[in-house]
């Protein structure tokens, strides 16, 4: 029997994974880490939507926060669980960005993701589970909203923005 620890593909200090969506968030470019990684070939990528690799394990609420924070033209630091082509799984930290063209339009987003801090995921995986049992207890409508502002109340009760406090846990010692 495989330990669901197993399953899961840790990164190593120089890997970098990187991707470029449309502005609806569809893979339009991949670099050959994350196909590596994520276990998917180019063509099984490319014009997909980025929630491919979405794992069952993310609450709705950190992509409700994610693309909120998009929307107001600021970048997006976050902990995130993906999902392999084969089941497995593998944390990163990432670093999402709107991408605009010379003319100040929309061209889409930027995305690198890299090793996360280990003792940061403790914490992190402790909120998501809570984030996710919220979620559980509400509609499908209500529940990315409900859980996001319980995920901002945390924020909120450290006393710090929460790009502070993902600053903190990326400076927690390993």
């Amino acid at each position: 029997m495989t330990s669901a620890a197993a399953m899961e593909i840790k990164l190593d200090d120089d890997d970098l994974i990187v991707s470029k969506t449309d502005p609806k968030g569809r893979i339009t470019y991949a670099n050959r880490r994350f196909m590596e990684i994520a276990g998917y070939s180019e063509p099984q990528l490319l014009g997909k939507p980025h929630n491919l690799i979405r794992h069952a394990d993310m609450p709705r609420g950190v992509f409700r926060f994610l693309w909120q924070t998009l929307q107001k033209n600021e970048e997006f630091f976050g902990y995130v669980k993906n999902r392999t082509a084969s089941g497995g799984y593998y944390w990163v930290f990432a670093n999402i960005t709107p991408d605009y063209t010379a003319g100040a339009q929309l061209a889409g987003y930027f995305s690198v993701r890299r090793r996360p801090n280990r003792s940061a995921l403790i914490q992190v995986s402790d909120w998501y589970r809570q984030m996710r049992a919220i979620e559980a207890e509400e509609t499908p409508s209500k529940a990315p909203e409900a859980s996001m502002q319980w995920l901002l109340e945390q924020v909120r009760q450290q006393g710090v923005s929460y790009k502070q406090l993902i600053d903190q846990l990326e400076d927690l010692p390993e």
